[in-house]
């Protein structure tokens, strides 16, 4: 292998050199398990194969195949075959340092996102002590997808084996595996709320931050009739022999259509969202995440979970020009809300100031697909006797009109002196208010906060960042807003 001038860490796999930078070095993309293709693929993840002389880990792996998501963060696409890798950034690759660590898992709809994205950068946790890991997946029907026959959950198993590889090598670049912290944002923040309700992962890390996370339930059952509907559409049996035929840009195209057949009702779309996710299969995830939580799994896991307040605003132009004609109500009925529960919400949804259908229809969509599993989850945590905090992150983006979807990435990692961030976030985000979020989820990483109130039944205390008392207020019954949706 080429030699490097760059540092050169020596793991259980081979060494690797990477790239100096001030004040940390940065390991990218480094092979976790074999390239998922040929006979690998819809395979569990085969463990990456050691090498000889120095792998240069200078720049981001292949990227996995996607479909377009929201464009709002820099999402790099690399080709490749070899897509499962991990990148770290350290302060001190001294295997005496024993740092703590966080393990990133990107978000994307689990069809989208980029592990290469600038925005993931691990220089601000580099600068505070932390050890960064970010963590490529398997993404749509090639990573959860439900073959007959096969194994499901692919990209579960790849999360799994990442944290594994983070096991075996993270002492080489100076972190600690016995203060590893998961953490995730949408689809990421999904993907660490899984792993968390799966028992035979939860000693595999300390802690959890969840920020604006999904949290469908898909059943085996329901997975493998998708992949009959995709089958179909390929020509193709629905077998492992012949869907790892087709050419995974084929599957591509098709696999969205399959997975949203046509007369999808705007509930379903809303309640199932994103269509492809983990499934339980009983064995990896043995029962839905709400329930394992429920029964106490991971309940030795410290838990910082959270949603922006206005996660999806439809651009106007993609509504249609009646929709601002149409009472209130009528779009919450179109969405599935009925009876006592669409009046009580429209209530409160009147009293917290939003006006209008449209704005109506945001607010419904960013609470039952966001904010309402936030709440599920730290009930279902208070119920098995888990401490768990809540956040809600406040700040409205004045390019965007409120809290949207991705806009506490650059808070959280502390980026806001980048110029791609201004189109998100406007031309001078509040600093003070990154050091709050930034610094909890350092703190969370160290084992020393943050200092949030837990969320109980009688308070129901929340932390707000960035909102009108300024980039930290404690409040009672901070999701109160949301009660008409929880059962």
């Amino acid at each position: 292998m080429a030699q490097s001038d760059g540092p050169i860490v020596s793991t259980p796999s081979g060494r690797v050199s990477g790239v100096q930078r001030a004040g940390h070095a940065a390991f990218l993309g480094i092979p976790f398990a074999e390239p998922p293709v040929g006979a690998l693929r819809f395979a569990p993840p085969a463990p990456a194969r050691p090498w000889d002389g120095v792998r240069p880990a200078t720049a981001f792996g292949p990227t996995p195949l996607r479909v377009a998501t929201s464009g709002l963060v820099p999402e790099p696409a690399i080709p490749g075959e070899g897509i499962l890798t991990v990148s770290v950034f350290t302060p001190d690759a001294d295997p005496a340092a024993r740092l703590p660590v966080l393990v990133w898992i990107h978000g994307g709809g689990f069809i989208g996102g980029s592990p290469a994205s600038p925005w993931h950068d691990g220089a601000a946790f580099a600068r505070d002590g932390v050890v960064t890991v970010l963590v490529s997946y398997r993404l749509g029907f090639d990573g959860f997808g439900a073959i007959p026959g096969a194994s499901a959950n692919r990209g579960v198993q790849d999360w799994m084996r990442a944290l594994e590889w983070v096991q075996e090598h993270i002492p080489a670049f100076g972190g600690d595996p016995d203060r590893v912290t998961l953490a995730g944002q949408s689809a990421g923040g999904a993907s660490v709320l899984t792993l968390l309700g799966a028992p035979s992962a939860t000693p595999l890390f300390r802690a959890v931050w969840a920020s604006s996370p999904a949290l469908p339930v898909r059943t085996r059952d329901e997975a493998e009739e998708a992949t009959r509907r995709l089958a179909e559409r390929l020509g193709v049996p629905a077998t492992w022999e012949a869907l790892a035929a087709v050419p995974e840009e084929r599957v591509l195209a098709e696999q969205m259509a399959a997975a949203r057949p046509h007369g999808t009702s705007l509930k379903d779309l809303i309640e199932r969202s994103p269509s492809y996710s983990p499934v339980v299969d009983g064995e990896l995830i043995p029962e839905p995440t709400l329930d394992a939580l429920m029964h106490g799994v991971g309940g030795g896991v410290e838990l910082v979970i959270g949603s922006n307040d206005n996660e999806i605003i439809f651009p106007a132009e993609s509504l249609p020009a009646w929709l601002h004609l149409v009472p209130q109500s009528l779009v919450l009925r179109a969405t599935g809300l009925r009876g006592h529960e669409l009046r009580e919400y429209r209530d409160e949804q009147r009293q917290a100031g939003v006006a209008g259908a449209a704005a109506m229809l945001d607010q419904d969509v960013t609470d039952r697909v966001f904010r309402r599993q936030v709440v599920r989850v730290a009930n279902a945590r208070v119920a098995g006797g888990a401490a768990t905090r809540l956040y809600r992150f406040s700040w409205a983006s004045p390019t965007k009109g409120g809290a949207i979807h991705c806009l506490d990435l650059p808070f959280l990692w502390d980026i806001l002196d980048r110029d791609d961030v201004a189109p998100l976030a406007g031309d001078s985000p509040p600093q003070d208010l990154a050091d709050v979020i930034h610094g909890a989820a350092v703190a969370l990483a160290h084992g020393s906060g943050p200092d949030w109130p837990v969320w109980d039944d009688e308070h129901r205390r929340v932390a707000v960042l960035g909102g009108d008392a300024g980039p930290l207020d404690i409040i009672d019954n901070g999701y109160a807003a949301l009660a008409p949706l929880l059962d």
